[in-house]
């Protein structure tokens, strides 16, 4: 129930897991958020509510979009921006690469930096619907320019010319990249047995009180005493329950 007039989450309203849990549990914070704000307007409480299953309707945004407002139907698109095309992952000398060339001044800002300006003309890739509906034949020709180059190489070329791209990390990648490591994004945390392990820093930074990364998760059981002993049991009852296997 609610106490003291605040904003209030409903019993087993927040996802927990997978991306859907992750923008449930975000999106209820905002939603707490909001409602804090208009209690120091209105001073009053209110339920604050969020599920998993609207969080990812939410998360389709312009493809829910499409059928809302249009009455169309999207397809399935793999690796391809739904719409804005090229969007798309592309292969490398010695790998693959993110590019999002759309748009009529980037698509040709792109066709040029790989040889190809002509390609920019193509009647069949002149607007951006052209370019969604020809996708297929469209990234066959860019992947005929980008399998020339190796990914860094791709990326410096793309870059300096003012095309949005970026490499595809493998997980060990992703950490040993600079911006990450500058970032602090890998935590050392002492473990309770001594030593440490490193954990995923949190996304968001506070200037003023920074959020701090402890410890570990202890083993199970570890606070077992603690709790029971605040329950009211006796050393000799705490025993017991440990010689029988109950904890």
């Amino acid at each position: 129930m609610p106490v003291g007039g605040g904003p209030f989450l409903s019993a087993g309203s927040i996802g927990t897991t997978d991306c859907g849990g992750g923008f449930t549990g975000a999106g209820a914070a905002l939603g707490v958020l909001i409602a804090l704000q208009e209690r120091s307007r209105s001073g009053k409480g209110q339920w604050v509510q969020s599920s998993l299953l609207s969080a990812m309707v939410t998360m389709m945004d312009f493809q829910a979009a499409r059928w809302l407002v249009e009455g169309e139907i999207p397809g399935q698109a793999g690796n391809d921006h739904p719409t804005s095309m090229p969007t798309s992952v592309y292969p490398t000398a010695d790998g693959f690469v993110n590019v999002a060339a759309s748009g009529n001044p980037i698509f040709g800002r792109m066709c040029k930096a790989v040889g190809d300006p002509a390609l920019a003309r193509h009647p069949d890739y002149a607007t951006a619907k052209l370019r969604s509906r020809n996708r297929v034949a469209l990234n066959e020709a860019i992947a005929r320019h980008t399998g020339r180059y190796t990914s860094a190489a791709l990326i410096e070329l793309l870059a300096g010319a003012g095309v949005p791209c970026g490499p595809i990390y493998k997980m060990d990648q992703v950490f040993a990249d600079p911006q990450v490591q500058h970032l602090g994004m890998a935590v050392p945390v002492p473990k309770p047995d001594g030593g440490e392990l490193k954990l995923v820093s949190p996304a968001i930074v506070l200037s003023r009180t920074p959020a701090r990364m402890k410890r570990t998760i202890g083993p199970a059981g570890e606070h077992n005493d603690i709790i029971l002993r605040e329950l009211g049991y006796s050393e000799a009852e705490i025993s017991g329950l440990r010689d029988a296997d109950v904890i």
